[in-house]
């Protein structure tokens, strides 16, 4: 079986992901710019979750690329990632609804902490499948991005009880961390051919 169908389903998973968190959006009863302003923190929320999940749509994409066959550990896996993904459509609501209280932006912290640990479970089993390749295990082993990014999400859900800016400011560090495409995996798939 190709990756294709997979990636179709998960494309189409992610979809409805970001549709349930614009759906979240009430109109204001206000008819003025301050009726928007006080929508302030669902907006920011909002955000930084659509970020999130293009970042996981499109390193999620070039990852897929590498599939050679597809087994069940492979979709199971798969699925357990697009469990947490489909976790944070009430995480982003709730955050933005209680103004960044520290509990709700803990949640988001953790629930994208066990969405990295995922996909990184994901693409380890996908390296796996090429075991017998050694340039191209070389060229994906320093995943300083897949080892990092837990860290930060754990500080992150760690110092909201702290500040709601603290950990902000660790979700933004890690979009940064990974708003371009995995390089890794372009260069791999360049060397195969694809």
């Amino acid at each position: 079986m190709k990756a294709n169908r997979m990636e179709a389903f998960s494309d189409g998973v992610l979809a409805i992901i970001i549709t349930i968190m614009v759906l979240e959006f009430k109109v204001p009863e206000g008819h003025d710019w301050y009726a928007l302003i006080e929508l302030g923190p669902k907006i920011l929320s909002y955000i930084f979750s659509f970020v999130y999940v293009g970042i996981y749509w499109n390193n999620h994409h070039h990852l897929l690329h590498m599939v050679r066959t597809m087994n069940g550990r492979l979709m199971w896996l798969n699925l357990l990632l697009l469990f947490w993904l489909s976790l944070v459509p009430f995480t982003t609501a709730w955050m933005g609804e209680s103004h960044f209280a520290a509990t709700p932006t803990a949640l988001y912290g953790i629930i994208l902490l066990l969405a990295a640990l995922s996909y990184w479970l994901l693409q380890r089993a996908i390296i796996n499948q090429h075991s017998g390749d050694s340039s191209f295990v070389l060229s994906m082993g320093k995943d300083w991005k897949g080892k990092l990014s837990p860290l930060l999400y754990l500080i992150a859900a760690l110092t909201a009880y702290a500040s709601p800016w603290i950990s902000g400011f660790f979700f933004v560090l890690v979009a940064m961390i990974w708003f371009l495409p995995d390089k890794r995996i372009e260069h791999a798939l360049r060397g195969r051919g694809r």
